[in-house]
């Protein structure tokens, strides 16, 4: 149940490993959060090392795999590259102690380095220097949808807005689900989160991401820029566009100098999951045998939703419960 990043991902590796899979949403694949501008697919600052950081770690180290089968399964391309990231230096000890840590943690996988603020002159904002990591990927959320959509379509699967339910259940319903699940509980789980974000005409896909006063500046493989995203805990309107978004646009031009004069092309609005512990939420469903939750992954779903997919089709179809602490249904109760 539900057609976003989790539940087309889980659905993904069940049908894989040989499941009978069908996926329903009523508002069609990628109508919530997963139907957005950014897809920023970037680790957490390597340091204090926990669970979160690990799962996503793993996590993003299988993105580029995962993401190779889906596209050769349904031919359809979902935009993604290992592009790095530059962020500005505000702690030069700081940055390059994580340069260090990182070449531990991330097992000589990827690199975070300190670099030059001119090594990438009209892209990065000018800086004492910059940090340059080369873990980050990027992909497009909506043809990272439809490329799942037609990867599950070929192996058998139907994705539709209305059918029965019968075998397993898995509910990955995204912010709504949250509230429905802190109902059921009677106790907060978690809400929704709204995020805006724009798109701009500038070609800039050979060029790293940028993360930059709290912006995510993503270039994508099809000559555009996506930058997001606002955080508002409360709104009246879930998919509606304001100045919150017009002021976020002046901030992008004026960081990013190659933007200062490109065209805004789309503008997005939607709302996120987010769990109360900020961490996915994860397992069977207490009380209701045969149905399970998979929910949360605020802002880092899509660079977290391969080892997600992982460890629920471990549970739904082996009955193998590898999920961390932290990340569980009852954790959040």
């Amino acid at each position: 149940m539900g057609a976003g990043i989790f539940g087309l991902s889980i659905a993904w590796a069940c049908a894989r490993r040989g499941a009978r899979v069908r996926v329903i949403d009523p508002a069609g694949p990628g109508a919530g959060a997963s139907g957005g501008l950014v897809g920023a697919l970037a680790p957490h600052v390597p340091e204090n090392w926990n669970a979160k950081k690990a799962f996503q770690l793993d996590s993003l180290l299988m993105v580029e795999g995962f993401w190779a089968e889906v596209r050769a399964a349904g031919g359809v391309a979902p935009g993604y590259a290992r592009s790095g990231r530059l962020q500005p230096v505000s702690d030069l000890t700081a940055a390059q102690a994580r340069a260090e840590s990182a070449a531990d943690l991330w097992r000589g996988q990827a690199h975070w380095q300190v670099i030059p603020a001119d090594a990438f002159p009209g892209w990065a904002p000018k800086a004492g220097h910059l940090i340059h990591d080369t873990l980050t990927a990027r992909l497009h959320p909506r043809r990272a949808v439809d490329s799942l959509v037609a990867a599950l379509r070929a192996r058998g699967a139907d994705v539709t807005t209305e059918a029965p339910t019968r075998g397993a259940i898995v509910w990955a319903t995204g912010w709504q689900g949250l509230r429905d699940l802190s109902a059921a509980f009677g106790k907060a789980v978690g809400s929704g989160v709204k995020g805006q974000a724009a798109t701009f005409a500038h070609d800039a896909a050979a060029l790293p991401q940028l993360y930059v006063e709290g912006l995510h500046i993503v270039p994508h493989a099809d000559g555009t820029v996506a930058v997001g995203s606002t955080s508002e805990r409360e709104f009246d309107a879930p998919d509606s566009t304001d100045a919150q978004l017009d002021d976020l646009i002046g901030r992008a031009r004026g960081l990013c100098p190659a933007l200062a004069t490109a065209a805004v092309v789309a503008r997005w609005a939607g709302v996120r999951p987010r769990a109360r512990s900020r961490a996915p939420v994860l397992g069977a469903w207490p009380d209701r045998p045969g149905q399970y939750i998979a929910n949360g992954g605020f802002k880092i779903g899509f660079g977290i939703a391969p080892k997600v997919a992982d460890v629920m089709a471990d549970l739904v179809l082996e009955g193998r419960d590898a999920i961390p602490e932290g990340f569980r249904v009852e954790d959040c109760l």
